[in-house]
């Protein structure tokens, strides 16, 4: 199989089920910032983090391509997937991670700025560009969007918040505080 077809050269793409649409379209965008988000979580992966937080986010990535699939389906096709689309128990493992980690840092007092250790910003990194993501599914009509896919991305983007500052306690190394320029 190649990996090129050709079919994309007047600037449409194919999704799961048949529908050609233009590269441009909300939807592509959509998919397109989940497929960046995952390639973001893989660079915070390849940083080395703690044994913990590379688990969590090795599930991460199967649920964003998982996410990105069903993003890249046409609407009202989605059982062709053939596969469990992300759902209500994936949501409370998100929460469960932040309930864990939040448990083990000091009560958040001051907005912190992204950095610390290498593994924090990756984190950070990954944390905006799901924030993008999520407002890129937001534009997709949302008719057409499940409601737990926007609840997934929510969560996931708070979740890396709280593991980048896990990371920086893990690596001895303090959250960059935000101090408020003076007039």
């Amino acid at each position: 199989m190649k990996i090129y077809t050709k079919t994309g050269d007047d600037g449409t793409t194919g999704l799961f089920g048949g529908a050609r649409v233009k590269k441009a379209s909300p939807r592509v965008g959509a998919y397109g910032a989940v497929d960046e988000l995952n390639a973001c979580v893989g660079v915070a992966r390849a940083t080395g983090l703690e044994t913990l937080t590379e688990g969590v986010l090795a599930a991460v990535q199967v649920d964003l391509f998982t996410l990105g699939a069903e993003l890249a389906t046409q609407p009202g096709k989605e059982e062709k997937l053939r596969m469990r689309l992300i759902d209500a128990a994936d949501i409370a493992r998100l929460e469960q991670t932040i309930d864990t980690a939040e448990g083990e840092l000091e009560p958040l007092k001051l907005f912190v700025l992204p950095g610390g250790c290498p593994q924090a910003a990756a984190l950070h990194v990954a944390r905006t560009v799901c924030r993008r993501a999520e407002r890129e599914v937001l534009a997709v009509d949302d008719a057409d969007v499940r409601a737990e896919v926007v609840m997934y991305l929510n969560r996931l983007s708070d979740m890396l918040f709280v593991l980048s500052r896990r990371a920086n306690k893990v690596a001895g190394v303090a959250d960059v505080p935000w101090v408020p320029r003076k007039e």
